[in-house]
């Protein structure tokens, strides 16, 4: 496992967990359930409800991921039908912070990153072969 001198994790090295849990939070679903949730506890089909474009299938999926690295709980409240609903842990909450502090500076300086994406496809258009654009 990659390991600093420190012990603390290598996010460089291939095989370090920080890596793993950096994928994770780095997650656009991630990111926005996290930040849906905040400090309320929601249903599976608020959640859905609330992302746009995410499907039942992904949301399942991150959902069950975020609880496994503990930074959501999930409370199953056993009526007809059953009740689940979705909290943030401590843990997660400690994460939130972080990436409202993202949130904020994406939202702020959002026109500025489309400003600079237009000038590069605008250059990129002009010029194909100065350029390698991303496949999308």
């Amino acid at each position: 496992m990659g390991e600093t001198a420190t012990g603390r994790g290598d996010a460089y090295a291939r095989d370090c967990p920080t890596r793993q849990l950096l994928d994770r939070i780095g997650d656009k679903w991630s990111v926005l359930i996290l930040l849906l949730l905040g400090d309320r506890e929601l249903r599976f089909g608020q959640l859905k409800q609330r992302i746009g474009g995410i499907s039942q299938k992904m949301l399942s999926q991150t959902l069950r991921a975020l609880e496994r690295d503990g930074l959501v709980t999930r409370h199953v409240v056993a009526t007809v039908p059953v009740s689940v609903s979705y909290r943030v842990t401590p843990l997660g909450r400690d994460l939130l912070a972080a990436l409202r502090l993202m949130i904020d500076w994406a939202e702020t300086r959002m026109p500025e990153v489309a400003a600079a994406q237009g000038r590069y496809d605008t250059r990129a258009a002009a010029d194909p072969a100065s350029s390698v654009l991303p496949a999308r």
